[in-house]
Parts: structure tokens; C-alpha cells; sequence
């Protein structure tokens, strides 16, 4: 059982919770496994995890409806519990419908590929997504991890990647190594932004429901009934990269995303990502694919851009 309080601030209170408490009265009713009081301007919920969730979702969904309308009613209060303890699930067995985004749009694969990604998810606790920037590895394996807490197939999700530096010195930012890494997380950032609401993410973080850190704090790790994301694996040591994966534990599912064209490791030290699909290479339970400039889904350009580097590349090796 955990706690949160929710501040009331700028609120008639009356006028928010209704005549003798009548609205928060109505709210418990519909989570009886929970406790909720009102105390002056504060309203206290204690519970499990998830019921907390519905009920703080409820509770700042009322507090705009307040700050539109001025006041509150039970049919307010009623339509909300409706809303959320309906059983808004996406279609797991959807090859294309992933969930619905904080704006309610969908998030879909989109190329052959991406559905192919997503079934082998299905299929395999341990995924390797490969491919370059773009073609959306990264983001569709944020969108599983999303769904698969949302759907309470795991307790939390685990996003990290290796603090290398990419033309760029780390010393030289300010902040502990997280800090410094998370810049380079942004667009993990970004693609929760799209799927989770902001409070929702912020209590999922202040909780390590999500989190975010530099491959360094896995170690010596057992991540139990989890999701669990490796971004820009390319840049992984082979000793990183074992430890990683050994990693997971019972109930848990890991997708290692990675572009083997943009190593920035230094020249003599080999990439963990390239030695494990070599070893991994027919292990049951493991899936691999491999999406390529066709599935890139950004600006036209792009496409064209990979495509011209690619060639470049192997001008140069055959020269």
C-alpha cells in the first residue's frame, strides 16, 4: 500500500467536493479497496499502485472540469469513474494498432516491417531491432513497453543505453552521469510525451514505474517482470552487452535497437551488438529484424539521404 496527496489550490471546496464531502464519498465508493479522505484543501489516497493511478487520473480530470466550470457535480464524478474503469485496452492481437496516443491518435506500425517487429515481440522475450535512424525501431518499441505496463503485463518499464560519447565530450556537461546522458534520451522522452500523459508520467517516474538511466546503473541487476529497452546497442562493449542481457528476469521481455552504421566506439574496440548477434545467432526464444531505409517514415529526404550514405559506404570498401 503507497500514498499520495493531492493539493487543492485555488478551489472552492464546497464547490469541489460537494455538500458533506458527497463527491469524494461517491469516488470511494467506486474503490473500495482504497482509502480516500478530504482534509481541508488536501485529499489523501491510500491504495495499490494502480488503483492510485485510476483515482489520481479521476482527481485531475475534476480539477479541470472545476477550473472550466466552477463547480462539480456527482454525474461529473460518476461519468469520469465510468470512463476510466472501462476497459480501454488496444487489441494486443492487432498487427498494426499499437495504443492510442495522449491526443487519442493512433500509434500503428506502419511499414510491413514495424508489423513484423511487433509479432516477434509477441513470439520472443528478447528482441534485436536493427536498422537506421528513422525507420522508427526505437519508437515502436517504446509503444510495446507502454502498452504491455498499460495492459499490466509488467510491472514497469526500463529504458537505458550506453553513455558513449557521439563527437561530443561528456565531461564537459554539467550533472552526474544521468544528467549528462539524458539529452541523448530525448527522443525516448518525446515518444513517452506521445503516448502518456504528463502527470501520469511524472508519478510513473517519481515511482520507478519508468525509468530512464545510463547502461552503467544495470549492472549487477535482476530485472524482474518488466519491459526492458536497450537504445543505440551498437555502442555497447561485448562485456556491456553480456551483462545486459543477463539481466533479465522471470516475466520480463528486452528489446536491444541499435544501427550497426553508427558505431561510436573508438576504432579498435569491437561492438557488443555485432559479436551478440553472432552468438546469439538461432537461440530459441531470440528474435532478429532488420528494417532498412524502406521503412524510414520521416521526411521523404531521409530516405533518399540513407540511401546515398549506404552507397558511399560501399564505394569506399570496394575501393
Amino acid at each position: 500500500m503507497i500514498e499520495k496527496v493531492i493539493t487543492l489550490e485555488n478551489i472552492s471546496l464546497v464547490d469541489f467536493l460537494g455538500i458533506e464531502n458527497k463527491n469524494i464519498t461517491e469516488l470511494a465508493s467506486a474503490f473500495p479497496k482504497s482509502r480516500i479522505v478530504a482534509r481541508g484543501n488536501q485529499i489523501m489516497v491510500r491504495g495499490s499502485t494502480s488503483e492510485i493511478i485510476q483515482i489520481d487520473d479521476i482527481l485531475q480530470s475534476l480539477i479541470d472540469q472545476y477550473h472550466k466550470f466552477g463547480h462539480i457535480t456527482q454525474d461529473h464524478v460518476q461519468n469520469l469513474i465510468a470512463r476510466e474503469q472501462e476497459t480501454v485496452v488496444d487489441d494486443p492481437s492487432s498487427d498494426e494498432l499499437i495504443l492510442h496516443g495522449t491526443r487519442g491518435t493512433p500509434i500503428k506500425a506502419k511499414t510491413p516491417n514495424q508489423q513484423k517487429l511487433v509479432q516477434l515481440v509477441k513470439e520472443n522475450d528478447l528482441v534485436f531491432a536493427l536498422g537506421p535512424a528513422g525507420t522508427g525501431k526505437t519508437y515502436i518499441s517504446v509503444a510495446l513497453a507502454v502498452r504491455a505496463l498499460k495492459n499490466k503485463q509488467v510491472k514497469k518499464i526500463i529504458i537505458t543505453r550506453p553513455a558513449v560519447e557521439a563527437g561530443e565530450n561528456l565531461g564537459f556537461l554539467p550533472g552526474d552521469l544521468k544528467e549528462k546522458i539524458d539529452p541523448y534520451l530525448r527522443p525516448i522522452y518525446d515518444g513517452l510525451n506521445d503516448m502518456i500523459p504528463f502527470e501520469k508520467l511524472q508519478y510513473y517516474m517519481e515511482r520507478e514505474i519508468i525509468e530512464i538511466a545510463p547502461l552503467a546503473y544495470m549492472r549487477g541487476r535482476t530485472l524482474n517482470n518488466a519491459f526492458i529497452l536497450l537504445d543505440e546497442a551498437q555502442n555497447t562493449t561485448p562485456m556491456q552487452m553480456k551483462m545486459f542481457l543477463t539481466r533479465m528476469g522471470p516475466d520480463s521481455k528486452m528489446i536491444v535497437t541499435g544501427d550497426s552504421t553508427q558505431v561510436d566506439l573508438p576504432k579498435k574496440q569491437s561492438s557488443g551488438l555485432s559479436e551478440a548477434l553472432k552468438i546469439l545467432q538461432g537461440v530459441k526464444g531470440i528474435g532478429i529484424i532488420e528494417l532498412s531505409e524502406r521503412d524510414v517514415i520521416r521526411h521523404r529526404l531521409v530516405r533518399d539521404i540513407i540511401d546515398a550514405y549506404a552507397r558511399a559506404g560501399r564505394q569506399d570498401q570496394a575501393s
